[in-house]
């Protein structure tokens, strides 16, 4: 009798079920058998309010998260962006894929740049990190929010209401829509959000099949990179939604290097500040390099930053 296939939870959407099936392309490589379960979820079901009123951190992962608790599946992809740092009791994450471009990108109608844009122009995006950055660099844009789909908002752009778009570069890749990029935002102009670019593979804690599957298609340098990221976050008690930014990556020496920013919008301008970081291979753990860097931070003011933020400074 043969074993039953590994059941793969993912979100409806498009890009959602693009990743889902290249991890399930890579595990069947490996010679694993799987199956892809569609859970919906309500951060997909209300793309007509702000992230933020819907319940903010975790509205994409709840459900797929109650999937593995009620064993309807037996592993679960998640943009590592959407999870909370705070992992879920029961749950683990042994496997992080390698990652794809953690950049924003511009996708322009208008021009091809955001320092091409004219004066007045409408970007569109609904992330309060993204809507600082632009106006640090071009505080006479007019910043419009947008949500759904990639195919959606790329609609709406083509029809004319946005100049341009600012979007992850990774789901664009993924997607097959690289070709639209016509700016990626790297820094120092533009910093990334927190883990993004990675997939996070979710399974119940203590399911050793589950475990053995996965981890071989795991990458070890993005693991260690986002879990310094992700632990900055945690100690700046910052969730997904907050104006908060990071970059871990190897350097050519093999060595963990974090960049970690927090942004305050304060009206006329923006206030950004920048830690950066390297850890010794073998001498430092990820969440030890992330806790210094967020260290750093708050030595700068970030604590009061946030803090202003959340009662009303920043934008939403």
């Amino acid at each position: 009798m043969s074993a039953a296939p590994l059941r793969i939870g993912t979100r409806a959407s498009l890009l959602a079920r693009t990743q889902t099936q290249w991890v399930a392309n890579q595990l069947t490589a490996a010679g694993i058998d799987v199956q892809i379960e569609i859970i919906e979820t309500s951060g997909d079901l209300r793309t007509d309010i702000p992230i933020a009123r819907i319940g903010g951190d975790g509205v994409f992962v709840r459900e797929l998260e109650r999937a593995l608790f009620d064993r309807r599946i037996d592993v679960a992809v998640h943009s590592m962006k959407d999870l909370p740092t705070a992992e879920t009791p029961g749950l683990a994450i042994p496997c992080v894929p390698k990652r794809a471009t953690p950049f924003d990108a511009f996708v322009g109608r208008a021009a091809p740049t955001l320092a091409d844009l004219p004066p007045g122009a409408i970007v569109g995006t609904s992330s309060v990190r993204r809507v600082v950055q632009v106006k640090a660099c071009r505080g006479d844009l007019v910043i419009k929010p947008i949500r759904g789909n990639v195919d959606t908002r790329l609609r709406k752009l083509e029809a004319g209401e946005y100049d341009g778009l600012i979007l992850a570069g990774a789901g664009l890749e993924r997607l097959g829509l690289a070709g639209r990029i016509t700016q990626l935002l790297e820094p120092p102009l533009f910093a990334p959000a927190i883990a993004q670019g990675a997939l996070a593979v979710q399974i119940r804690d203590g399911d050793e099949a589950a475990r053995a599957a996965v981890v071989p298609i795991s990458d070890e340098p993005t693991h260690r990179a986002v879990r310094a990221e992700r632990a900055c976050l945690a100690a700046l008690a910052g969730g997904c939604l907050a104006p908060i930014a990071g970059w871990g990556r190897e350097d050519a020496a093999g060595r963990l290097v974090l960049d970690a920013w927090v942004f305050e919008d304060r009206g006329a301008d923006v206030l950004g500040i920048h830690e950066t970081a390297v850890a010794e291979v073998g001498r430092e753990r990820p969440e030890t390099l992330g806790a210094r860097v967020a260290g750093g931070l708050v030595d700068r003011g970030a604590t009061m930053m946030l803090q202003r933020g959340r009662s009303g400074g920043a934008v939403n």
